[in-house]
């Protein structure tokens, strides 16, 4: 099946290039690097669940605390659920909107990290926290701290990265830094292969406006609903309606390569996106302004000429 897949997509898509080893940090090992693989159920896949699905939800009945982790703007803990699995827990006002960037990042054929909101839970070391992102860590998942840039990584000029640039101004994603940018391996033992797959690592700092240190925020669907999208189109160049410290990324992003990923998102109908919004606790009245705005979007996306 996916040898088939791989070669029905055109020279270069699901980016199956080598990945080149790294002097910093531990050596990537060889493998297979992937940034993306097409959706071909996009229709139907479940944006409320994400890409765990049921089977991946954490075990609330037990969450023992393991260390705190020192990364980032937001407070974080390493945990064990009732089960025994590992996750990492962001409470923040991230924790709303990295849940929903996760989904539709997923949901457009992106690999990312598996997510799921928790209201409240009660942490035995720690007792009880709210507004709370559980972020798993798989045994059979290997994380590596080799950060890959926007300018510079397997998937150069493809349009599978050049999307996924789009996919941040979509969700004015602003904190654009190569430290949120992360590999991660996955082992196939029936054949003996790694899967190197390229990650946006942190998505938190979405759904708000962009702009510089002071004025952008992160999880503010009043101001995220008030921004546009697209400013002009200079030939085949689009220039985004964007401001963020590491923007200079977008500046070769071309008029076909925002619409395809428009088109490739305008198969999620309305209650995929709103199941989104539900998975990450927003109000009926948020869920309803940020499925119209973020559809409105994707039209404007897909519309483009061509």
């Amino acid at each position: 099946m996916t040898i088939a897949l791989i070669l029905l997509l055109p020279a270069g898509l699901a980016g199956q290039k080598k990945a080149k080893k790294k002097d910093k940090n531990e050596p990537l090992p060889e493998g297979t690097a992937v940034l993306w693989r097409e959706p071909t159920d996009i229709a139907s896949r479940d944006l409320f669940l994400g890409p765990g699905g049921e089977e991946m939800k954490p075990d609330l009945s037990k969450v023992t605390f393991i260390k705190e982790e020192h990364t980032g703007h937001s407070i974080k803990y390493r945990v064990q659920d009732g089960q025994g699995r590992v996750w990492v827990l962001k409470m923040s006002n991230e924790a709303q909107s990295e849940t929903v960037a996760s989904r539709l990042v997923w949901a457009a054929g992106y690999y990312t990290d598996i997510t799921y909101y928790v209201p409240e839970v009660n942490i035995e070391g720690k007792g009880m926290v709210k507004n709370v992102r559980f972020e798993a860590r798989p045994k059979d998942v290997k994380r590596f701290d080799d950060e890959w840039d926007w300018d510079n990584n397997p998937f150069t000029g493809t349009p599978e990265l050049q999307g996924l640039k789009v996919m941040m101004v979509l969700l004015n994603n602003w904190d654009l830094k190569t430290a949120n940018n992360r590999v991660v391996l996955v082992h196939d033992d029936a054949s003996g292969t790694n899967e190197l797959r390229y990650i946006i690592s942190d998505l938190g700092a979405t759904l708000g406006k962009t702009g510089n240190f002071i004025t952008h925020n992160r999880n503010k669907p009043q101001d995220y609903v008030k921004t546009k999208l697209i400013k002009r189109i200079e030939g085949d160049q689009i220039v985004f309606d964007f401001h963020a410290t590491h923007d200079q990324m977008l500046r070769n992003v071309t008029v076909t390569q925002a619409k395809w990923l428009g088109t490739l998102l305008s198969q999620l109908s309305d209650q995929q996106l709103s199941d989104a919004f539900r998975a990450a606790n927003y109000s009926p009245e948020e869920i309803q302004m940020l499925t119209q705005s973020l559809r409105a979007r994707i039209d404007e996306l897909a519309n483009l000429p061509g």
